[in-house]
């Protein structure tokens, strides 16, 4: 592994914490910042929305204000890379509380297709699997 290679799966990694920076602190602004301009992103296996960039983002402004909190973890990071481009899936664990006492649980991975820009890595794809869901029926239940 060449200095190059640690360099990108660094930058890799912080595009990825951001990712779930911005989701979580519902800045879409900086949401954005994750993504090309003409991104594909698709949440559909878990419900979400599906489509570019500002329909996702403006999506996810609505569904999210349901929540007062939500975390997102990643790991497990695998990254192949082609030139400049490369691709990463990364495991999810994602609590989400609807308000104190009711919360659920779910996890999956994040398909992300990133290419190498002028500001550094952006995704230009990125396909949510959902793996399970735990508590779902009870946080939205009085």
């Amino acid at each position: 592994m060449d200095l190059q290679m640690l360099s990108d799966r660094f930058e890799i990694s912080d595009l990825l914490t951001r990712y779930a920076h911005a989701v979580d602190t519902k800045d879409w602004a900086l949401y954005r910042t994750v993504f090309t301009t003409d991104a594909a992103i698709d949440y559909s296996a878990t419900g979400g929305p599906s489509g570019g960039v500002e329909e996702v983002a403006a999506q996810l402004t609505t569904m999210l204000d349901l929540f007062t909190r939500t975390q997102h973890f990643v790991s497990n990071i695998s990254v192949e890379f082609d030139g400049d481009s490369a691709r990463v899936r990364a495991m999810f664990f994602n609590p989400m509380v609807v308000k104190p006492g009711k919360q659920f649980f779910c996890g999956g991975w994040y398909n992300h297709d990133l290419v190498r820009t002028a500001d550094g890595w952006r995704s230009r794809r990125l396909v949510e699997d959902s793996a399970w869901f735990e508590g779902l029926e009870q946080a939205f239940t009085d």
